[in-house]
């Protein structure tokens, strides 16, 4: 499989973005944990229509006009575990949120809350699948890869 890849600036900062030329692969905010190193097989290629549109709802997200991402995606690494876990937060509409106690049990596993905070952690296609979103069952704002104050403000871009 070829891996494409390419950047853009968006409001969070830079992002780094991951194709197999027909989905979206990885999302990336710039200083994110388990940020990927680029690989010597992978191809820039600035101009893949996905890349395009991703920046265009990026930016209609972050202006505003946009609650939902429109963009084929898939998860090419990761254990069955992390998929689920990936594929529930992709569920968490905009302007809600959902604990991790509730994803672990969403995917039929309630005691694995720990295991759901480490999977969430991971996702590799942040703000499309919307990993900001999820939180303590306390409601605090629990770890986010792209550190704490972009989960604040990307909550509170969208009302919460």
């Amino acid at each position: 499989m070829t891996t494409y890849y390419t950047y853009i600036n968006s409001t969070p900062g830079k992002v780094l973005l991951l194709s197999d030329g027909k989905t979206l692969t990885g999302f990336y905010l710039d200083k994110q944990k388990y940020f990927p190193k680029i690989e010597k097989t992978w191809i820039r290629e600035d101009n893949l229509k996905l890349f395009q549109q991703t920046s265009k709802q990026l930016v209609q997200y972050f202006a505003g006009k946009r609650q939902e991402f429109d963009l084929p995606f898939a998860f090419m690494h990761g254990t069955e575990f992390q998929h689920k876990v990936w594929r529930a937060i992709a569920k968490i509409p905009f302007g809600k949120t959902c604990s991790y106690r509730e994803i672990a049990e969403s995917i039929k596993s309630p005691k694995s809350v720990r295991a759901v905070g480490t999977a969430t952690g991971r996702n590799p296609i942040s703000i499309v699948v919307p990993c900001h979103r999820v939180i303590g069952s306390d409601g605090s704002l629990t770890g986010y890869a792209g550190g704490l104050a972009r989960k604040k403000s990307l909550l509170k871009l969208e009302g919460l």
